[in-house]
């Protein structure tokens, strides 16, 4: 095969893989994302670019402080004079940089910006209630209050996490009422206005956001769904192509050894036929196990034992199977792996443990499935694998990439233990 053109047919797949790679890393994920993970990873991000807003709003609005305090009469209107005022303001300057400073992360991120926006709105109600004349519900800084609910309602769009800027204006009020101000029919009208305000703005927010989300939920599924599906019609059709082909073959070499055999009177040459003859059936059989699988129509324990009298009675091993737990049914992959560490353990014994007992079990628990594969052959050592065997390395991928574990034990002259676990994620 020409080189230069497998190159250039592999080079669209390797850019594909190399922009999955990029997006996983980027946002912490592994290549095994599930569609809940993917709405958090998305959440997460819409929170930090909401919450990087919110900084950038910060520092306009700080800008605007340090202008007041720099106008003695607006300062004064204010009562921010002295020391303590410009130490108020670096105290806000400094918590809004450490929030911004962790806004990456999954949990600090969302608490301290929640709180440090809670000390942003008592800033703010300090502000509107300070002034003697103007204060209150008279203040022009009163509109404020409805920017905070915004705000609340987009980066946190729960109930009771909206609480704190609507509770501002009754909080507002009362301090009005303690400093002996009284609530005239126009500020009640105000404080009645900007109340419906605030409840149009969260309905319409949370609504928003809710619908949104949903969207976004509905649509990750979606996408999730129709990989699924496309897996499985790509799965029956080469079920379909293996069946019709190498399966015919299969059966067709089979038919012609027994042919043969019926004509072939000689003793060698019919054990040699014959040979022929059981490895074409035990590759035909080994085929339509993994068809079923590919259909989704394999059952594990019950393939298992099969493998195992069919193995027991080629090699005449003493093959001992126990089954534990309710079995589930597991993914293809899991399956596939499951089983192929048993083909592997029990190869490796026939061929090399000179072993007299072999015991396999299969566990099923809440949350994980084990196989062992243990014999009381001659061992070996697991560090010392000869050059080209790749069995042991082979396991080891595979339950690497199913997010499982294995252990080997053995020592020289102490038979064989594998052990082969992985977590059981139902279909």
């Amino acid at each position: 095969m020409d080189t230069g053109l497998a190159s250039d047919e592999e080079k669209p797949a390797n850019d594909l893989r190399a922009r999955v790679r990029a997006v996983l890393e980027r946002r912490k994920l592994t290549d095994s994302i599930s569609a809940e993970q993917a709405s958090a990873s998305w959440e997460q991000d819409r929170f930090v670019a909401r919450a990087r807003a919110l900084f950038y709003a910060r520092m306009m609005f700080l800008t605007l402080g340090l202008l007041i305090l720099a106008v003695p009469e607006w300062s004064g209107y204010f009562g921010l004079t002295g020391p303590l005022a410009f130490g108020g303001y670096f105290t806000m300057l400094l918590y809004s940089v450490a929030n911004f400073l962790v806004i990456d992360h999954p949990k600090a991120g969302r608490w301290v910006t929640y709180f440090t926006l809670c000390f942003d709105l008592t800033i703010m109600v300090v502000l509107i209630v300070k002034p003697q004349v103007n204060g209150g519900l008279q203040s022009p800084l009163l509109a404020t209050q409805l920017l905070f609910t915004t705000l609340f309602a987009i980066l946190y769009p729960k109930p009771l996490a909206i609480l704190p800027p609507l509770l501002a204006l009754p909080i507002t009020t009362r301090l009005d009422l303690l400093l002996n101000r009284s609530v005239t029919a126009i500020e009640l009208l105000t404080l009645l206005w900007y109340s419906a305000l605030n409840f149009i703005i969260v309905y319409v927010v949370v609504y928003l956001n809710e619908r949104e989300a949903a969207a976004h939920r509905e649509v990750v599924e979606l996408q999730g769904d129709l990989k699924e599906l496309a897996i499985v019609e790509e799965r029956n059709r080469l079920a379909r192509e293996i069946h019709d082909g190498l399966g015919a073959s299969l059966s067709s070499m089979i038919i012609q050894s027994e042919y043969i055999l019926s004509l072939e009177k000689d003793g060698s040459l019919r054990a040699e036929i014959g040979e022929l003859k059981a490895t074409a059936e035990e590759s035909i059989e080994e085929l339509r196990r993994n068809l079923r699988m590919m259909r989704e129509d394999f059952e594990l324990a019950q393939g298992l034992e099969d493998y195992i009298k069919t193995f027991r009675d080629r090699t005449q091993l003493d093959i001992r199977f126990e089954r534990t737990g309710v079995a589930r049914k597991l993914s293809p992959d899991a399956q596939l792996a499951l089983f192929r560490i048993l083909q592997e353990g029990l190869s490796n014994t026939a061929k090399h443990a000179q072993a007299q007992v072999v015991h396999v079990r299969l566990d099923f628990t809440e949350g994980r499935v084990h196989l062992t594969v243990r014999d009381d052959g001659k061992g070996f050592d697991p560090k010392k694998t000869p050059r080209g065997h790749y069995g042991l390395l082979n396991m080891r991928e595979r339950a690497m990439k199913l997010g499982g574990e294995i252990i080997v034990d053995s020592a020289p002259g102490a038979g064989a233990l594998v052990s082969f676990s992985i977590p059981c994620n139902p279909l």
